[in-house]
């Protein structure tokens, strides 16, 4: 699936919930199921920097394509984080510099989130494109 097929599948999957109540049970359960990251990965050099919440993000080139990990301790940032593994894990890091992700604003995040964690879903989504530079430099 395209990075955008992906981000229409999870527009979807929150327009079926009518309020945000409901939306942030979806988030919640999206961070439940997320897995955990490997301990030798939860370093300082992999904390994003910029969130309230301690978040790790660990990246690897995998057949070409860029590959994903993170946890965070915060149930709602790990079901941020996990969306946007969903749409950005397993593609090529020129695929993911020049995404354009909409799919935050149209599910409502930007609108419903608290400034920090607004911000620290930005902070998550820079270090991701920050990733695909760094390995798209070394492809």
């Amino acid at each position: 699936m395209s990075i955008n097929d992906t981000q229409e599948e999870l527009i979807e999957e929150f327009g079926l919930f009518d309020d945000w109540a409901d939306k942030y049970e979806y988030l919640i359960d999206l961070g439940k199921k997320l897995p955990g990251l490997s301990d030798e990965f939860k370093t300082e050099e992999n904390v994003i920097k910029g969130c309230q919440s301690r978040v790790w993000l660990h990246a690897f080139m995998q057949d070409g394509k860029l590959i994903f990990q993170a946890d965070s301790e915060a149930v709602i940032v790990k079901g941020l984080i996990s969306m946007l593994i969903r749409v950005l894990s397993g593609h090529s890091p020129a695929d993911i510099m020049k995404a354009d992700l909409y799919f935050i604003d149209r599910i409502g995040m930007s609108q419903h989130l608290a400034q920090t964690r607004s911000n620290g879903l930005l902070s998550m989504v820079k270090q991701m494109k920050n990733y695909a530079l760094a390995y798209s430099s070394k492809a």
